[in-house]
């Protein structure tokens, strides 16, 4: 699992006794970053709680207020933070974990689409069977939603991107799981900036068997069918990445598309309008 890295390590320098230089005292903006996490891993303070204000922390850390906001931001980056114009600064509600990093692994290590896409069934496919049991009404709502903004999207490849992202979110979130949400919006927000490149090139009846293949997933969940649940995601997942590689080949020169790969449990796409059966 790719993990967030400790912020820059400006600890104190070792004494250089044949120089005389004494130790230099840790960077400011560490004891800033320090002092916030030692808050939260002692209990101090938790999910939502609002930190002391800017002031406050800078006569706290005998530090200055740039200094202070300095390593606010830090804490921001990492997703430990959120800061609220007008209200202050916040401890984060629910798990971040972002995506700057992997997007970098990627392209420093070529996680390829394939990658990408056998790491998402591994996570989305259990992830919408369990969303299936654990789903509240509330979750059913908002996947609905998706589902409907989907179809209404097909015209506009870009928004239906960004719609499709939100609907896979949501599965995750309705698993009631946060560690799985929170990993599934990281590796989502990979395949974003992936899928952008060819978005363009998805053809009519390419979205409205994509748009259909989350009906069925959104369907299956709420029926409470977990079986029924990770087929469909499974099935959508393959077929997705067929479509992708199509694209991808049509974007480097005309050639026909591979085969859409069928797998147990695969259903007939449905030519069916927008209606899901709320």
């Amino acid at each position: 699992m790719i993990t967030n890295p400790d912020p820059p390590d400006s600890l104190s320098l070792s004494l250089d006794t044949s120089s005389g230089h004494s130790t230099a005292p840790k960077d400011s903006t560490t004891r800033v970053v320090d002092y916030v996490r030692d808050m939260v891993m002692r209990g101090v303070l938790g999910p939502g709680d609002r930190l002391p204000a800017e002031r406050e922390l800078a006569v706290q850390l005998g530090v200055s207020r740039p200094t202070v906001r300095a390593g606010l931001k830090g804490l921001a980056a990492t997703g430990i933070v959120v800061t609220r114009h007008g209200a202050g600064t916040f401890i984060s509600e629910s798990p971040v974990l972002r995506s700057e990093q992997l997007t970098l692994l990627a392209a420093l290590h070529g996680i390829t689409r394939d990658d990408m896409y056998e790491t998402r069934r591994m996570l989305e496919v259990a992830a919408a069977g369990v969303a299936a049991e654990r789903a509240t009404p509330a979750h059913i709502a908002t996947i609905a939603d998706e589902v409907t903004n989907l179809f209404a999207s097909m015209e506009d490849r870009r928004a239906f991107l960004l719609y499709d992202v939100r609907f896979h979110r949501a599965v995750a979130k309705a698993s009631g799981n946060p560690l799985v949400a929170s990993l599934v919006e990281m590796v989502s927000a990979l395949y974003y900036d992936q899928r952008q490149k060819t978005a363009e090139r998805a053809t009519g009846p390419n979205l409205h068997d994509a748009a259909e293949a989350h009906r069925r997933v959104y369907l299956a969940i709420r029926a409470r069918d977990p079986e029924r649940a990770r087929a469909a995601m499974n099935d959508h997942l393959l077929t997705s990445s067929a479509y992708q590689e199509a694209e991808e080949r049509e974007a480097s020169g005309p050639v026909a598309p591979p085969a859409t790969p069928v797998s147990a449990g695969q259903h007939t796409p449905s030519r069916r309008g927008a209606r899901h059966d709320r």
